[in-house]
């Protein structure tokens, strides 16, 4: 792409919801750079691993560019036409809860907003749901139940402000990294403030906490009821606050103290001196915040854990005030955008109830619409529930990967497959979803699209488009007012711009509103392009001038003790903690399951970079040593993860960080990149009952050492075909792609599987053979360049992936350069880095062995000399590890 002349243009990360501000750069050349936003309030200029490496995410390997029917390439009008009459159709014949739509916090407001609108306002059913369901719905139940509306009321200043942090079921250093540096750079300011981690897994967030409380999995509405009635009996209350601003706290102190010290130590798997120094660290520490993330949303218990931490932090009245208040972060980079829109099968738009024929008749009027559903639709679980027993017929996904981020996901592919009409907006012509859909239609990405997003402190930030959509992709917003308008709704739906529908969405919000609702950015009403194009990120509420904000402070909710329930006062929650066994003896552990430092859900953005694939290129699941040695796993053995819905192959990681009785597992790994790592295949479809968010931390399984007979590792410059083998797993590197392999027998031609996998018929082949060793190493040359390599061993392969990646990029003019990528090591001119470890900047294990053996002992020194550990900072607790390990070699 040429252009005039460089520009630089302020967008937002796609990513998690902390809301990075990016710069991203487009060279007169074409060429694309990120940086982060110095000026971003969310983020002042850092990012993650992740944000750093957007540029190289952006190609249009796989793009889809046309719509299909069929498989067959169409034009716009005829897939449209078609999409429109087949749901038009099927509301005649089958009624308006025959459809449905499944979206994503991967939309952007503008797109959710115009969604919603369609399904629960035109076509009359609230059936639409997102994949935030999965990530924050529990949050939403809990606020809802605690202050009558969906409101986080806290902000990260809070989280620079605090004395006392408590950080509940999420691995900020790797889920949230800009948010874990914020608090890092303030506890060196401040090395008095308290870090408190609860996690069953001793994460790379243990780094920097006080206390590490090992709790038992879904131990945590346990632990925070355990905390209520410890404030009761050792006089640690706000009692004038819970009589001013609160009710019901008898009940929930009386359903507290069902347990007694002993009963909570016994539900949670913690000791008894534990919980003493956490509750009373809490009870002397006013400025208290208590940031809560997956670990307590992804349960069947998620919304009761909710309104547990909630009703601590009201009995002492920290609550929107600087520095205290619980706070939810989300996972996704619009899931609040989506909640602010209505764009969650239970909720109306702009924080409207469904179920209040006051706010129904409110959303009617405004939007002209004659058909407004009357009740709450299907949550995602039981959406394809419903497609499954085919009470749905017609299906519209949104940007969103169900077949692989779904619970019991090999149900919901097989609900997709028997739809009678399915159709897939998305980027990619393959994913594990869009190969089901009977029309594909293809979105505008990441750099392509403008609109906004609201991150977890309620920051609304604008995405701005640098790119032009390639070949006939559009925006998602333009896709669904065009099939609106073919359904006979093209008033409600003449929107030109993005800009229009925020200022519709946005008029809503202040519609009647007058300080009764909590979401309100009416000030923003009827914004004109040229404002929206430059519209700098604010947080709501921002009413419009004499809109009545009632006195509300306008950044940190709940300042002055009103909440947003009929008599202005919260909610305490009587919680009743409650144990469940899921193991039994033929599935005797717990699998949780999660994210890594540096991929992303299912792995259709991150998955294009290869710089984001060399800390972890392969599925893998993490076992305590005690485990591994009852199962008879050793390291970097392949392992068979099985529960009651299916079975996945991943690589065994042994690690103490991991709690004894459970597992953890990523759920990023897809058909398209692994060859049985569809984790979610194996986790269920239990949902909480109040927030029908899915229980994925907690999965009776078990493990066993898949018996392979032979382990290989290759690099090659094209991407391959069919793997035939039983476990493989691709990843993109440098110059071309590395794939981890395990055979069920070692009897293969090793030199035909090699020329097959590499698809290099003319290459010249070298090769060494050790049969009775089981040692196999092949290299192919086609001139001077390496086209493929593998390596077999009856063990896992030792050799460094790293080094052998970069021989792609290498000029191998000389037998004897080519002898060694054989040998499988290099020269001693040019030592190989090792495994990645600060993926920033691409920086090996055997760097910064290195780099301590030369006098460099701590984390800072390191940075210096290698700059590893100084952009997002993700790494600097591996970096901490390796050089306490390599003191104690070196003292021994």
């Amino acid at each position: 792409m040429e252009i005039d002349e460089a520009r630089e243009v302020r967008t937002t990360c796609p990513y998690c919801g902390v809301g990075c501000g990016v710069l991203a750069k487009v060279a007169a050349d074409g060429q694309v750079t990120v940086r982060g936003d110095p000026d971003h309030p969310a983020n002042f200029g850092r990012l993650c691993s992740k944000g750093s490496a957007l540029a190289e995410t952006i190609d249009l390997d796989g793009r889809l560019l046309h719509p299909e029917i069929h498989g067959r390439r169409t034009d716009w009008d005829e897939a449209l036409d078609l999409v429109a009459s087949t749901f038009s159709r099927t509301v005649a014949e089958h009624g308006p809860d025959a459809v449905a739509f499944y979206v994503s916090g991967q939309l952007l407001t503008e797109d959710y907003y115009l969604a919603n609108k369609l399904m629960k306002g035109f076509v009359g059913s609230a059936n639409i749901d997102t994949n935030s369901r999965l990530c924050m719905a529990s949050s939403v139940a809990g606020h809802r139940r605690a202050f009558g509306s969906d409101t986080v009321p806290g902000t990260y200043d809070d989280l620079e402000l605090a004395e006392l942090i408590v950080l509940v079921g999420s691995n900020l250093a790797w889920c949230h990294p800009v948010l874990y540096q914020r608090i890092a750079a303030a506890r060196e300011k401040r090395p008095e403030m308290k870090i408190v981690l609860v996690d069953p897994r001793r994460t790379m967030t243990a780094d920097i906490a006080d206390m590490h409380l090992a709790i038992a999995p879904d131990g945590d509405d346990a632990l925070f009821t355990g905390l209520l009635a410890w404030l009761g009996r050792h006089n640690a209350l706000d009692r004038a606050y819970i009589t001013a601003h609160t009710t019901g706290f008898g009940q929930a102190l009386f359903a507290a103290s069902a347990l007694d010290l002993a009963g909570v130590a016994a539900a949670t798997g913690l000791g008894e001196d534990e919980l003493v120094r956490f509750y009373s660290l809490f009870a002397a520490t006013a400025k208290t915040v208590t940031v809560y993330s997956q670990g307590v949303n992804q349960s069947s218990s998620g919304t009761d854990k909710v309104n547990a931490i909630i009703n601590c932090h009201l009995a002492t009245g920290r609550i929107g005030k600087p520095g205290a208040g619980p706070f939810s972060v989300t996972g996704q980079p619009n899931a609040m955008g989506g909640r602010e829109v209505g764009g969650m099968a239970n909720m109306l738009a702009a924080h409207m109830e469904i179920e209040n024929p006051v706010h129904r008749d409110r959303v009617r009027r405004f939007w002209n619409a004659s058909a407004v559903a009357e009740k709450p639709g299907l949550k995602a679980v039981e959406m394809f529930q419903a497609v499954a027993d085919g009470r749905i017929k017609a299906l519209w996904i949104m940007a969103t990967n169900p077949v692989d981020s779904m619970p019991d996901a090999d149900a919901v592919e097989t609900a997709i497959k028997s739809c009678p009409f399915v159709v897939v907006s998305d980027v990619l012509a393959r994913t594990d979803t869009v190969r089901h859909a009977h029309v594909r239609l293809p979105a505008a990405a990441w750099g392509e699209k403008d609109g906004t997003v609201t991150n977890s402190e309620r920051r609304i930030s604008r995405q701005r488009s640098f790119l032009t959509a390639p070949g006939e992709a559009r925006p998602d917003w333009w896709i669904i007012a065009e099939v609106a308008r073919r359904m006979g709704f093209g008033e409600a739906f003449a929107h030109e711009t993005p800009a229009e529908i925020f200022g519709e969405h946005a008029a809503l919000s202040g519609f009647e509103n007058d300080g009764a609702r909590d979401f309100d950015i009416g000030f923003y009403a009827g914004v004109d392009a040229e404002s929206y194009a430059s519209l700098e990120p604010f947080q709501w509420p921002a009413p419009r001038p004499g809109g009545g904000a009632t006195g509300r402070q306008p950044v940190r909710f709940f300042a002055d003790g009103n909440f947003y329930t009929p008599d202005g006062k919260a909610r305490f929650i009587a919680i009743r903690a409650t144990t469940e066994t899921r193991t039994s003896p033929d599935f005797p552990l717990i699998l949780n399951t999660g994210r890594i430092r540096d991929h992303w859900h299912t792995m259709t953005r991150t998955g294009k970079s290869p710089r984001l694939s060399q800390h972890i290129a392969e599925p893998f699941v993490e076992i305590h040593p005690v485990d591994a040695r009852q199962h008879g796993i050793g390291d970097a053995d392949i392992v068979c993860i099985s529960s009651p819905r299916g079975d996945v192959l991943v690589r065994a990681l042994i690690t103490p960080r991991q709690r004894q009785g459970s597992v953890f597992a990523p759920m990023h790994w897809t058909d398209q990149f692994a060859a049985k790592g569809r984790l979610d295949a194996l986790t269920t479809p239990l949902t909480d009952p109040v927030s029908g968010q899915p229980a994925l931390k907690h999965v009776a399984a078990r493990i066993e050492r898949f018996a392979a007979k032979a382990f290989g590792f290759a690099v090659m410059r094209e991407k391959p075909g069919l793997v035939d083998t039983s476990y493989w797993a691709i990843a993109k590197c440098r110059g071309g792609w590395r794939v981890e392999l395990a055979f069920a027998d070692d009897t293969t031609d090793w030199t035909a599987f090699a020329g097959s996998l590499f698809d290099a018929p003319l290459a010249e082949m070298l090769a060494y053979h050790d049969g009775d060793a089981g040692q196999h190493r092949i290299a192919a040359f086609d001139g001077n360049q390496l086209s493929g390599a593998l390596f077999i061993a009856p063990g896992p392969v030792a050799v460094s992936r790293g080094w052998a990646a970069q021989q792609l990029e290498e000029i191998h003019a000389s037998q004897r350069e080519r002898f060694r990528i054989v040998a499988g090591r290099a020269g001693a001119e040019r030592p190989d880095a090792g495994a990645t470890v600060c993926s920033c900047f691409n920086v090996g294990v055997n760097q910064i062995v290195a780099a301590v053996a030369a006098g460099c002992t701590t984390v800072e020194a390191i940075g210096n000399a290698l700059k590893a550990g100084t952009n997002c900072g993700s790494c600097r607790s591996e970096i901490r590890a390796i050089i306490e390990a390599n003191r104690v070699q070196a003292a021994e």
